[in-house]
């Protein structure tokens, strides 16, 4: 291996572990509470390293949503909720995916993106637009299956793939809102458990 790419692994290596770093201190007490010096901490790396990888506190921000993206869509791309033939079945099938995932710290099952959002959103346009990015992305991957169980069981009044895609977020999100108030992951999977009955008679009532 040569200088420069031993150099390049070194220096992914740093930026890799600030984002990790991101990852676990937003999830757990939030954007606003994390702070540089923690991140450094945690990561094993100098303040000069932090600014070196990223120009400030919002520059990392946006790059962790972008990794959580990462992260998360080789998870869900490879999960078995993608095997049933029905696609309607599918989308249930991610749902129960979801539920399973609701287990342990509410810190371990809870959205960065979503944590992140609720507070850098009046803030920070780049957050939000990278918050953005990353829920609606991951929505989007459920429509070729919601717009499948349309076309078998036929259209909904109001209702289009995306904003039934959408919706589904918007109820887990919710859920894990509920969760920090609430203090464990009980009415988040409640609130899942109601998701998946309610797409279930939207489509079969």
């Amino acid at each position: 291996m040569s200088r420069d790419a031993i150099d390049n692994a070194k220096k992914e290596s740093v930026r890799t572990r600030l984002l990790e770093a991101a990852l676990t201190s937003i999830r757990r007490k939030g954007y606003s509470a994390t702070t540089v010096d923690e991140l450094c901490a945690i990561a094993g790396v100098t303040k000069g390293g932090f600014f070196h990888h990223f120009k400030s506190k919002e520059a990392l921000g946006v790059a962790a949503a972008d990794y959580w993206s990462q992260m998360t869509s080789g998870l869900f791309a490879n999960a078995p909720y993608h095997e049933p033939e029905d696609p309607l079945e599918r989308v249930l099938a991610y749902i129960d995916f979801r539920n399973a995932l609701i287990d342990g710290p509410i810190e371990e099952f809870s959205c960065l993106v979503g944590t992140m959002v609720q507070e850098a959103y009046g803030s920070s346009d780049a957050i939000r637009a990278a918050c953005d990015a990353s829920i609606s992305g991951h929505a989007a991957t459920l429509e070729a299956d919601i717009e499948a169980a349309m076309e078998k069981y036929g259209r909904i009044e109001g209702v289009t793939a995306q904003s039934l895609a959408l919706h589904t977020q918007a109820v887990l999100q919710g859920g894990f809102i509920l969760a920090k108030a609430k203090g464990g992951p009980e009415v988040a999977r409640e609130s899942a458990a109601h998701l998946k009955r309610y797409i279930s008679l939207l489509f079969t009532q």
